[in-house]
C-alpha cells in the first residue's frame, strides 16, 4: 500500500508542501523549546535545528478530533494541519519533533522502536506509554503549567489538558515511582531504563498490565473520536444517532472504570513492594512522605475512596511496623550488654530467675 493511500485511510488528505519559511520558523522554535526544557540532555542548538528543518513537512486536510500535527514514521514526514496558524502549528510540532528524535530504525529502514514503544513482528508494546510521555515532555517544553481539570466524571492534575490528558496523568504517577529523568532519557533514546526502574519497584507484571491498561485506554479514547465523528454527520439521525450516543456513554465508563483500575494498581504495587523493605525508623519517614505526596498525582470523583482508605490503612501499618522496630532495637541492645551477659550466666549456672533492669 503507498503512502498516500495509508495516509487516506487514516482520513488524512494531503493538501501540499509547507513552505521554506515556514518550516525555519517552526524547527527554530522547537528547537529552542527543547533545548531550554532539556539542558542536560546537551542538545546543541544549531544541529537540532538543522535537523529539524530537514524533515519533509506537509499541509493536509484532517479529521475533526484528530490533533493538529501527526508524524508518519513509514516516511518520516509530518502533516499539519490544513488553516493553522503558524503559532499554533508551532505548539502542535513539539510533540511530533520528539517522535522524529526518538525513532530507531533497523538497515531495511523498518521501525524498531520509538522511544519506550517496541515495535514487535507480531505485536506493539508501549504504544501508549510513549504517547504519554512525549507529550509529558512536550508539555515541559511550552511550559505549561498545571492545572486540575475533567474528563470523563474524573478530576486529576495535568500538564496537557488538550492532548492526552488521561494518559499524561497516569504516566506521571508512574514517573513519580520510576524517576522523571529516567522517562525523558528512555522516551529520547529508546533505552529500556524507565522501565526497569518501575519493574524493581513494582514488579515486572505490574509494568506489563499498566502498559497493557494504558494502551486500552487509548483505544477507547480513539474509539469515542470515531464515534463523535458519525455522531455529528449528516446521516446519523434517529435510532442511529440514540445507539450511537449510547455507545458513546459506555466507552466513558469503561475508560472511567480503566482509569482506576490502573492507577490503583499503580500505587498499591508500589506501596505494597516497598511497605516490604521497611528495616528502620527513617524507611518508615520516607515512606509516610512519599504516600503523602503521591496525593498530589491521583485522580478523583465524588465517590472515589480507595486511596484515602489505602492511606490509612498504611499509616496504621505503620504505626505498627514502628512499634516493632522501636521494641526489636530496645531488645537487641539489652540482650547484647555485658550486664546482660553476665546475669544470663548466673541464671544457667543457679537457675535462678533474675530479673534485668
Amino acid at each position: 500500500m503507498s503512502i498516500e493511500k495509508e495516509l487516506r485511510k487514516d482520513g488524512i488528505e494531503v493538501v501540499g508542501t509547507l513552505d521554506t519559511l515556514s518550516i525555519n520558523t517552526i524547527a527554530h522554535s522547537v528547537a529552542e523549546k527543547i533545548c531550554n526544557a532539556f539542558p542536560e540532555q546537551n542538545f546543541i542548538f544549531q544541529n537540532l535545528f538543522i535537523a529539524l528543518s530537514r524533515i519533509p513537512m506537509y499541509i493536509a486536510k484532517m479529521p475533526e478530533g484528530y490533533a493538529e500535527a501527526n508524524y508518519f514514521y513509514k516516511n518520516s514526514s509530518i502533516y499539519f494541519k490544513a488553516g493553522v496558524s503558524i503559532e499554533e502549528l508551532e505548539k502542535s510540532a513539539v510533540h511530533e519533533f520528539i517522535h522524529y528524535l526518538q525513532e530507531i530504525k533497523d538497515k531495511k529502514g523498518n521501525l524498531v522502536r520509538l522511544g519506550l514503544c517496541e515495535y514487535g513482528e507480531i505485536q506493539i508494546l508501549g504504544l501508549a506509554l510513549n504517547e504519554g510521555a512525549v507529550q509529558l515532555m512536550a508539555s515541559k517544553a511550552l511550559k505549561q503549567k498545571e492545572e486540575l481539570v475533567k474528563y470523563y466524571g474524573i478530576s486529576f492534575p495535568t500538564t496537557s489538558p488538550n492532548y492526552y490528558p488521561i494518559l499524561c496523568n497516569l504516566v506521571k504517577q508512574m514517573a513519580y515511582i520510576a524517576g522523571e529523568d529516567a522517562l525523558v532519557d528512555s522516551t529520547l533514546y529508546g533505552n529500556d531504563i524507565f522501565k526497569e526502574n518501575f519493574a524493581n519497584a513494582c514488579g515486572l507484571d505490574a509494568l506489563k498490565t499498566v502498559q497493557h491498561y494504558l494502551d486500552k485506554i487509548m483505544n477507547i479514547e480513539e474509539k469515542i473520536i470515531k464515534l463523535n465523528q458519525i455522531l455529528v454527520s449528516d446521516n446519523c439521525e434517529g435510532s442511529k444517532a440514540q445507539k450511537t450516543s449510547q455507545k458513546i456513554l459506555n466507552c466513558k465508563e469503561n475508560l472511567k472504570k480503566l482509569y482506576f483500575k490502573t492507577q490503583n494498581l499503580i500505587y498499591t504495587s508500589y506501596f505494597d513492594n516497598q511497605f516490604t523493605k521497611i528495616t528502620t525508623t527513617a524507611d518508615i519517614d520516607a515512606y509516610r512522605l512519599r504516600l503523602y505526596n503521591y496525593k498530589n498525582y491521583i485522580g478523583i470523583t465524588d465517590t472515589y475512596f480507595t486511596f484515602n482508605d489505602y492511606y490509612i490503612t498504611k499509616m496504621m501499618n505503620l504505626d505498627e511496623k514502628y512499634e516493632k522496630i522501636l521494641n526489636s532495637t530496645a531488645v537487641a541492645v539489652v540482650s547484647n550488654s555485658p550486664i546482660a551477659k553476665f546475669f544470663r550466666k548466673i541464671k544457667a549456672l543457679l537457675g535462678y530467675n533474675v530479673e534485668l533492669n
